[in-house]
């Protein structure tokens, strides 16, 4: 079946994120906008993930489980999950390995943790944008511990991006998928990095603001609309074709 996605979309939990970008309010735009699947990616931590599968659920979109992780290199790399449950492993993982700054809201944006129904359960003191001490390597290697699947995010861009912070996509992460931004050179990334043309290549919004969410385009062909079946096509476990219209 054709999914129409969008990937890496940041929630009031961002810092850089809108307050009005609640778990609810997402989702129904989402819904509104007719997307059948969708991933929560906040920077460094998935504690809002729970309220937007909820929030899924009532609206009839898939939300999957994930974050946007800032590697040691500086790089941002979207990691998905099945289940809440191996993204919140996941998280306490990168917590592990995350250096405590506190968050100045002052500057950087408030970081709200919302609960079902967009209850406010308080706001997050650690400062998520800083970049963490797992490298784009052991990102990819630690997600598929927890049984998700990773991809470097927006690898046009020249700043946090792998192809800006190391100049190519290293083999030995073994990423199956990329992302592009909307206004990338498809074909230019692929003439300069040959490596791409054995991924799935990815377009999602990156919305930190509800008026920044796309209308629904780029597709992939998957056997079923589940978080699982995703991970497994990012992964290379099943073939997925994947387009634009």
């Amino acid at each position: 079946m054709k999914i129409q996605y969008d990937l890496h979309l940041h929630s009031c939990l961002s810092p850089c994120g809108s307050d009005d970008m609640t778990p609810c309010n997402m989702v129904n735009m989402a819904a509104l906008l007719g997307f059948d699947m969708i991933a929560i990616t906040d920077h460094n931590s998935c504690l809002n993930a729970q309220a937007a599968i909820a929030a899924g659920k009532q609206a009839g979109v898939t939300v999957v489980p994930g974050m946007e992780l800032c590697t040691a290199e500086e790089a941002h790399v979207v990691c998905l999950f099945p289940t809440l449950e191996d993204a919140l492993q996941f998280q306490v993982y990168v917590d592990g390995k995350s250096y405590l700054v506190e968050n100045r809201p002052d500057i950087f944006g408030r970081q709200l943790i919302m609960g079902e129904g967009d209850v406010l359960l308080g706001e997050e003191s650690r400062l998520l944008l800083n970049a963490t001490k797992v490298t784009a390597q052991e990102a990819s290697c630690a997600v598929r511990l927890f049984h998700g699947a990773a991809f470097p995010a927006h690898i046009d861009r020249d700043s946090f991006s792998l192809l800006a912070s190391l100049g190519s996509i290293p083999p030995e992460a073994e990423f199956r998928a990329a992302e592009i931004t909307a206004s990338g050179d498809v074909e230019k990334l692929l003439q300069m990095y040959p490596e791409l043309r054995d991924m799935i290549l990815l377009l999602d919004s990156d919305a930190h603001y509800l008026e920044n969410m796309q209308d629904p385009g780029p597709w992939l062909d998957l056997p079923e609309n589940t978080a699982a079946c995703l991970i497994d096509a990012l992964n290379g476990t099943i073939k997925a074709t994947w387009g634009r219209t």
